[in-house]
């Protein structure tokens, strides 16, 4: 759970935000690079593989796990092999390349020189499945149930990133590419490339086909007019420095702008104006002229708001627009949620080259120094633009609480001018009527509700009822979905098994002589999980919030942070309690452990910031239940039976039936 809560959604520290000089960048970001002959005579020692995993860190692309290095044991000899045996010892190879920002690695990289003069480019996908079952052209399920990209569908999304991200002052390039399953026979083999209907020009090679003719082996290997590049022209690849065409820019930029979705209306226009008036006069416009007069250093802008109040909507506007006013400033938008950058993505999925342009969090230090306009969630280095977008009232962790006035101080240090800006509007929840309700509850004086025309509030008695209504909003074609605190365990289990139901809550009996019942649930799925046919049971979890099959999971606060569903229903765990006219933290009942060590009143703020952040997600209606009884009996005085469905929420939920949870 620890390892997935930091993929999904952990920020990058507030001491990211700095203002010393970054240091120089490597050229290439690698594990290795060399001539094959080279590499080959060392890829199997263990001093290699030590100076590798070495060199990952060092690249900006974390720490190896095991299961990482394993592959590269196993999966490089079984390639250099094959380019020996090929007479291709003198091209150039890469071995784990990254692309800008870590975005993507592919698993090598060979480069060589074609009999024109151009740079010919074959990216090779590894692979040490024996078999699989492919469920369509873009996804097959490995043998331990795990769901994946379909090997050709990710080669050609690497091969559309050479060709879309190419500068017009670069070498000429041919992208090739080419899936080696050394574990796999040709049968095996035939099965992956048999999801196509028709060639896509990257064929899928097993140990049968590496075991065959040597002369056979550099057309199969996408190499056959490939000879060794000279210096200069290793150089001049390596030289590249990779933006997106002005072409893709255009399309992903009035994408973003036409989407009805990231719509603006009252101070989200008049802060995209402003933002953009500062761009005017930092950043070169699309001519590649200088920006408009400003003194040159740069501008930091920052814009807070609190749920709802269309921060997200904003970045993602406003990246549209700077991606096609101002393309060579190389603008991104770094978000530290892992979720709402999945969300992103899924939404541009017709341009896999655009993924580059939502460079992950902990590329951040990298990006900033690639690119003269960020669009981001969190914390930033000097670029000549940097628009923020915060809340401090989502600091759910210890060194997530990067504030304006720190921002500001670091903007005054460099010399740079800073302009806040306040979004304090509220499009979730039907308004700001339930948002300041929300904030009354949990950080001032609990105000009674007094309804609203288009907004459900209410208290359900246990969570047989909250499933209960989930299942018959999400009948009704709305998007719902229930959270909870992280008050029980969360185990990791191997992908494609059944969700394993963690969450347990002891519910009474209504009255004397009935038994009582356990509520049993699964938190939201590490990965895709799917049936035989690939119909999916279970999305991953960053698209639990809005996916088909979410509603049957519970999700968390990194699952729903940034997002927003038609209903909210919200468990309360044992984590946060009210006795004595106040809220009361009790972090030895969470299972967060980095948060499960600290002192009660240091938790207690955290506790109510994360239980804000799923309280404010549903857009037209809430149900709430809280664990501890104490705390439910306390919150019918705010809240009431003010719900207009307060009796069809009386309906029971029934018999839980388990197995539909994964």
């Amino acid at each position: 759970m620890t390892d997935r809560l930091a993929h999904d959604g952990t920020p990058a520290p507030s001491s990211a935000v700095a203002s010393r000089k970054a240091a120089p960048e490597a050229t290439v970001a690698c594990v290795a690079s060399g001539r094959v002959g080279e590499l080959a005579e060392k890829a199997g020692s263990a001093s290699f593989i030590q100076a590798c995993e070495a060199r990952y860190t060092s690249a900006g692309f974390g720490s190896p796990g095991e299961a990482e290095v394993r592959s590269w044991r196993k999966s490089w000899p079984p390639l250099f092999e094959a380019l020996v045996r090929a007479g291709l010892s003198g091209l150039q190879v890469y071995l784990e390349y990254g692309t800008p920002g870590g975005s993507r690695r592919l698993d090598a990289l060979i480069v060589g020189a074609r009999p024109d003069g151009g740079l010919g480019l074959v990216v090779v996908e590894l692979k040490q499945w024996q078999t699989c079952h492919v469920v369509d052209a873009f996804r097959v399920r490995r043998t331990d149930g795990l769901l994946t990209a379909h090997p050709v569908h990710q080669v050609a999304a690497y091969r559309s990133f050479f060709q879309q991200w190419r500068p017009a002052d670069a070498p000429e390039l041919d992208v090739r590419g080419v899936v080696l399953l050394h574990n796999a026979t040709a049968v095996e083999g035939g099965l992956l490339s048999g999801a196509f209907r028709e060639d896509v020009g990257i064929p899928v090679l097993t140990a049968a086909h590496l075991a065959g003719r040597a002369d056979a082996l550099p057309g199969l290997l996408r190499c056959e007019d490939l000879v060794a590049p000279g210096p200069e022209q290793v150089a001049s690849f390596e030289n590249i420095r990779w933006e997106p065409s002005a072409r893709l820019l255009d399309r992903v930029g009035a994408e973003l702008e036409g989407n009805g979705t990231f719509a603006l209306v009252g101070k989200q226009q008049d802060a995209l104006l402003n933002i953009l008036a500062a761009a005017s006069h930092v950043l070169p416009a699309r001519s590649g002229d200088a920006g408009g007069g400003g003194d040159g250093k740069g501008a930091v802008i920052t814009v807070s708001g609190g749920p709802g109040s269309g921060k997200t909507v904003l970045a993602v506007r406003l990246l549209g627009r700077l991606m096609r006013a101002h393309p060579t400033a190389r603008p991104r938008f770094v978000t530290p949620s892992g979720t709402l950058r999945s969300h992103l993505l899924d939404a541009l999925s017709a341009h896999p080259a655009a993924r580059e342009l939502f460079p992950p969090a902990g590329s951040l230090r990298a990006t900033a120094r690639q690119t003269g306009a960020l669009v981001i969630d969190s914390v930033v280095e000097q670029v000549p633009l940097a628009a923020i977008f915060l809340n401090e009232r989502q600091v759910i962790r210890p060194h997530e609480d990067t504030t304006v006035a720190e921002i500001s101080a670091v903007a005054r240090r460099a010399g740079r001018t800073h302009r806040h800006l306040e979004l304090d509007a509220s499009f979730h929840c039907t308004g700001a009527a339930y948002t300041g309700w929300v904030d009354a509850l949990l950080y001032g004086t609990p105000l009674p509700w007094t309804g609203h025309a288009d907004y459900d509030l209410g208290l359900v008695r246990d969570p047989f009822q909250l499933e209960s209504w989930i299942d018959r909003a999400t009948a009704a074609g709305h998007t719902a979905r229930a959270t909870a605190g992280f008050c029980w365990p969360w185990t990791r289990t191997r992908p494609g098994t059944r969700l394993p139901l963690d969450i347990a809550i002891d519910v009474p009996g209504a009255h004397a002589g009935v038994d009582k019942r356990t509520w049993r649930a699964a938190w939201n799925a590490a990965h895709t999980l799917t049936d035989p046919d690939g119909r999916v049971l279970a999305p991953r979890s960053q698209l639990w919030a809005s996916h088909e099959g979410g509603h049957r999971q519970v999700g968390c606060v990194y699952t729903a942070q940034g997002l927003e569903y038609h209903h909210a229903g919200v468990i309360i765990g044992p984590d946060l309690t009210w006795a004595d006219g106040r809220w009361h933290a009790h972090p030895d009942r969470s299972h967060d452990p980095r948060l499960r060590s600290l002192p009660a009143e240091r938790y207690l703020r955290y506790a109510l910031n994360t239980y804000r952040v799923p309280l404010t997600r549903g857009t037209h209606a809430t149900r709430i239940h809280a664990t501890d009884s104490a705390t439910q009996h306390f919150l019918h005085r705010p809240i009431g039976r003010t719900s207009p469905n307060h009796r069809q929420d009386r309906v029971s939920a029934g018999p839980r039936p388990d197995a539909d949870r994964g």
